[in-house]
């Protein structure tokens, strides 16, 4: 019984050891001159000009959950397309729900101006 899992095991230890070669490559071989530009803190090209713990605009947010919403629905919308003659009303009903609730949250986003930008 055990055998059958030793292909796994071999599989398992060849990428644990190519994985901590190419870090150790990356460590023997990279250059160690810090600079003082090195060492600063980079922003978009800019120097930092303000405390690190300021408030985010909400908007960052309404952008992240607008993607996490149009990300799920692609993402379940295909494999339920192939399968909808199989899973019958039930599924077709659940899909429904699932797309309704999604519309809610772009609704939300729509009415918070996330889709606008300056």
């Amino acid at each position: 019984m055990l055998e059958n899992y030793l292909p796994i095991l071999i599989f398992i230890a060849i990428g644990l050891l190519f994985g901590a070669a190419m870090i150790g490559v990356g460590f023997i071989m990279s250059p160690r001159k810090p600079d003082s530009d090195k060492l600063s803190p980079y922003e978009c090209g800019f120097e930092a000009f303000e405390d690190s713990r300021m408030k985010f605009d909400v908007r960052y947010y309404l952008v992240a959950i607008l993607f996490i919403i149009f990300d799920l629905e692609i993402a379940f919308l295909f494999p339920w397309a192939v399968v909808l003659d199989q899973i019958g009303m039930a599924g077709f009903w659940a899909m429904m729900i699932f797309l309704g609730i999604l519309v809610v949250g772009f609704i939300y986003e729509w009415k918070k101006g996330a889709l606008e930008w300056e």
